[in-house]
């Protein structure tokens, strides 16, 4: 999903658009997620969410097939497809997370399947360069393709298990499409939050769309070095989500948490102000770090406030209606990102103005709730 950043500085001058331009392409992803995660809800019903994974994988891998064409208006098509794929995958393992996890660890349980966005950005941020310089931009993009199917076919055995509950009658069509998001619409609760992640969901595309991009540019280091900054900043994530999951369900309450994940995330993209070719490498890494340890870092917690408000029986949908919500604030934010770049001709006063919508949904969310974990039930 997230190799694309990294591919955009070898990529783009072959295509002859300007690096900066993977925004658009990440726009197009999450239209294609916005589709595939309100239908989801049906899929997984009546087909499982095992083998809804395993066909989103598969998708991918031709999402990727289709954009090592090097082609720029099947580059277009490939992002679409690619975010069929990538939509399913929430509702689909929050189906399955709901009937394992103890109800006392649903944040860290849901944070700890989170992990697995962050690392994939590692991986695609240490080893995607490295790809490029075996394979070029185009044998990367196949490469990672294969392993798509190669995780598509390791979870054959399992599919047995988990698919066994599937209603073979369940409703699949256009007009059950958009329950999920009547189902967030009217629940005030399940709107406000949906509603902050999509501020979230736009900041965090703003670090992983954009952080390569920023580094190469603006502080004229290398692919290689800039791929493991951003690397360090998923590894960073990973140990957040962790965090930050036992942080809500032990000390704090899950919306609590998500404000002071908002505060964070906003103080960071606003440090970004502060940017200037001299900052040393510490500072680069520190920043990234940061800054992905908040915007990254916040999904598992609010995956299982969602689930433990989304009526009986209908956790996929409320996730898949959920994160219609963050996946709009992801197609909305790369444009609006590139509009204001374009306008100030400076990433560090981008990234800023975005820090502050965050900034101010963190801090409404902390002044409407009660911050301590025995204040709420959980």
């Amino acid at each position: 999903m997230y190799c694309a950043p990294v591919l955009a500085p070898a990529a783009a001058p072959a295509l002859g658009v300007a690096p900066a331009s993977v925004g658009f392409f990440v726009t197009l992803v999450y239209v294609g997620s916005m589709i595939g995660t309100v239908t989801a809800g049906g899929w997984v019903a009546r087909f499982g969410p095992i083998l809804v994974s395993q066909v989103g994988l598969m998708l991918c891998l031709a999402g990727l097939a289709i954009g090592a064409t090097g082609f720029l208006p099947a580059i277009l098509v490939a992002a679409v497809v690619l975010g069929l794929g990538y939509g399913p995958a929430t509702p689909a393992s929050s189906a399955i997370l709901v009937r394992a996890a103890p109800p006392q660890m649903l944040a860290l349980t849901f944070s700890i399947k989170q992990t697995g966005v962050p690392l994939g950005t590692a991986i695609a941020g240490a080893a995607v360069p490295l790809l490029v310089l075996a394979f070029g931009w185009q044998g990367a993009a196949l490469a990672i393709g294969a392993a798509c199917a190669l995780c598509a076919a390791a979870l054959v055995p399992v599919r047995a298990r988990y698919d066994a509950g599937r209603d073979p009658g369940a409703v699949v069509s256009l007009r059950s499409a958009f329950s999920p998001v009547a189902l967030i619409a009217r629940d005030r609760t399940l709107l406000e939050l949906s509603l902050v992640s999509f501020i979230y969901g736009g900041m965090q595309i703003t670090l992983l769309a954009y952080l390569v991009t920023f580094l190469v540019e603006s502080f004229s280091i290398s692919l290689v070095l800039a791929g493991a900054i951003l690397a360090a900043s998923q590894v960073t994530s990973v140990a957040a989500r962790i965090g930050w999951g036992l942080f809500a369900d032990r000390l704090a309450t899950r919306r609590a948490t998500l404000g002071i994940l908002g505060i964070g995330m906003g103080a960071s993209a606003i440090s970004a102000i502060a940017a200037h070719p001299g900052w040393p490498l510490w500072a680069l890494f520190a920043f990234a770090m940061a800054y992905g340890a908040t915007a990254v870092g916040w999904n598992g917690v609010f995956l299982a406030e969602i689930a433990r408000l989304a009526p009986p029986g209908r956790v996929s949908d409320a996730t898949g209606g959920s994160a219609f919500f963050t996946f709009l604030g992801v197609v909305v934010t790369p444009p609006l990102f590139h509009a204001v770049l374009s306008a100030t001709s400076s990433y560090g006063m981008t990234y800023a103005l975005f820090g502050i919508p965050a900034l101010a949904a963190g801090l409404r969310l902390l002044a409407t709730t009660k911050i301590a974990r025995h204040a709420t039930r959980p």
